[in-house]
């Protein structure tokens, strides 16, 4: 295995399941369209890896990546929309008790029904990075996603608990 390889399998063991999960919130929990948009990111990194500039942490520039990547086939396929999407998750009797697996797929129904640029703030907000570097991600001001992320959440608690945003 050569340098770029093995550089490019440490980029890929350290950032897999972040990514993954910020697809998974773009495509209603999808697992196996989840795992196609994640395998498109890392085809993407590889391809860019020695045109990457490094003025942003690898990190940042993956997840522009990924936000990008899931925009781009989200428009390509004018997904369901989450509610038809939950139904069909949520259709047999025996998942009529709150389970945990239940109410990710109905968090994942109520971030679907965000506008798209919500979406991304909330997915990478979930993942844990910091508001200064979302807002490096998404190309907004600090204080802009901190006001996005108040709300954001004020909706998607709302939409849990009453089925609408």
């Amino acid at each position: 295995m050569n340098e770029e390889q093995s550089q490019f399998e440490k980029i890929y063991q350290t950032n897999y399941q972040r990514v993954i999960r910020v697809c998974m919130g773009y495509v209603n929990g999808d697992e196996a369209s989840a795992k196609d948009l994640t395998q498109e990111v890392f085809i993407k990194v590889w391809e860019n890896l020695e045109s990457f500039r490094k003025e942003a942490s690898i990190a940042t520039w993956i997840y522009r990546i990924t936000v990008n990547t899931c925009l781009l086939q989200l428009r390509k396929k004018k997904y369901l929309k989450g509610e038809e999407v939950f139904e069909k998750l949520v259709e047999s009797p025996e998942d009529s008790q709150p389970t945990k697996e239940n109410q990710l797929k109905r968090m994942y129904q109520c971030i679907n029904k965000l506008p798209k640029d919500s979406r991304g703030i909330i997915l990478l907000d979930l993942e844990g990075l910091p508001q200064k570097e979302i807002a490096e991600i998404m190309g907004l001001s600090h204080e802009a996603v901190r006001v996005r992320i108040h709300r954001i959440k004020t909706s998607l608690t709302k939409c849990v608990q009453n089925d609408s945003i």
